[in-house]
């Protein structure tokens, strides 16, 4: 008899805890959040990557509560990157990064040691910037074919202007590999030095966002060549593609995305997608992302995970070509 009701107490334990299981995601989403949740920025406060960050928390914090934004610079954004990673997976840390620290980093960084496809868990690809092929007036080209014919005939001699670590030196390191162009890249500590060069004719082309390049297109201070989007820019709509100017396989997106650590339970990931995906459809931030050269993405957490997947051997790839470091 006491082996019989012991049998039945553990049958009742063992059917108690996998009900338990099975609510627990609803249950999580129910119960979320249950204090301040933070979104991490691996960067100083004021670049572009913290500024769309601080969009999304603002339009958060009515549903979600209060929402901060906490910068952790240090590392090419792996500080930040591994305290979001191995934070408590409840939803209440987050992380907003690109493409650089999210698709190249996990793959490349050996301080890091993350799985690049477990390693954290996708919310939602939020942004898209794309860049602009620059060259001030003194360059004689008025299209990327004659950039490229003028590059062939003096190799080395074009000299490619871009803020050493960042999105756009990749993008001309891609634009290379795609073109077998031989050009110098200058790197710069920061973007508005590289500008500042252009417009004094310090260097022959760049690639920046529409954010930055518009007004001095505009002014006919830089003349822009071609964008890196797959299909035309509504800022500039004059301006063809890579593709369209003959540079087979050359669209560069700098993307923004929001993860949490691995293991957060799905229905969190899905509350915060929805909500997320709801900001991104309203006009203001729709706005404020224009003002930044961006638009809005959005989609499912499996969207952004097949981003992550589909983006990470492109630019690893260049980072082999053109021999650029991580550690």
């Amino acid at each position: 008899m006491i082996r019989i009701v012991s049998c039945i107490v553990l049958c009742l334990a063992s059917l108690a805890g996998l009900l338990t299981a099975f609510a627990t995601p609803a249950a999580a989403q129910e119960r979320f959040p249950t204090k301040q949740v933070r979104i991490i920025v691996p960067f100083p406060a004021g670049g572009p990557i913290d500024v769309m960050a601080r969009l999304v928390a603002q339009k958060l914090t009515p549903t979600l509560g209060q929402v901060i934004i906490e910068n952790r610079p240090g590392g090419g954004s792996t500080v930040g990157l591994k305290a979001a990673v191995t934070a408590e997976p409840d939803g209440h840390t987050l992380m907003f990064g690109g493409l650089m620290t999210l698709s190249v980093l996990p793959s490349l960084s050996k301080a890091l040691d993350i799985d690049p496809a477990n390693g954290f868990a996708p919310v939602i690809a939020v942004s898209g910037t794309p860049f602009v092929l620059i060259v001030p007036p003194r360059v004689s080209a008025r299209t990327v074919q004659q950039l490229i014919a003028y590059a062939r005939e003096n190799p080395g001699k074009v000299n490619f202007g871009a803020p050493a670590g960042a999105t756009p030196i990749m993008v001309g390191e891609l634009f290379k590999l795609r073109t077998g162009i031989n050009i110098t890249t200058v790197p710069y500590r920061g973007a508005a030095t590289v500008m500042t060069d252009m417009l004094s004719g310090q260097i022959d082309m760049s690639f920046e966002p529409t954010s930055i390049t518009l007004a001095h297109v505009n002014d006919g201070k830089v003349r822009p060549l071609a964008i890196t989007s797959a299909t035309r820019n509504s800022e500039m709509p004059e301006v063809p593609t890579m593709l369209e100017s003959g540079v087979p396989d050359m669209v560069a997106v700098s993307w923004t995305g929001l993860i949490a650590p691995p293991r957060t339970p799905p229905a969190i990931v899905a509350r915060l997608n929805q909500e997320v995906n709801t900001a991104l459809k309203s006009e203001d931030m729709i706005a404020a992302l224009r003002k930044l050269g961006s638009s809005p993405l959005g989609g499912t957490p499996q969207d952004f995970r097949k981003l992550l997947i589909d983006e990470t051997p492109k630019w690893l790839a260049v980072m082999k070509s053109s021999g650029m470091k991580i550690d």
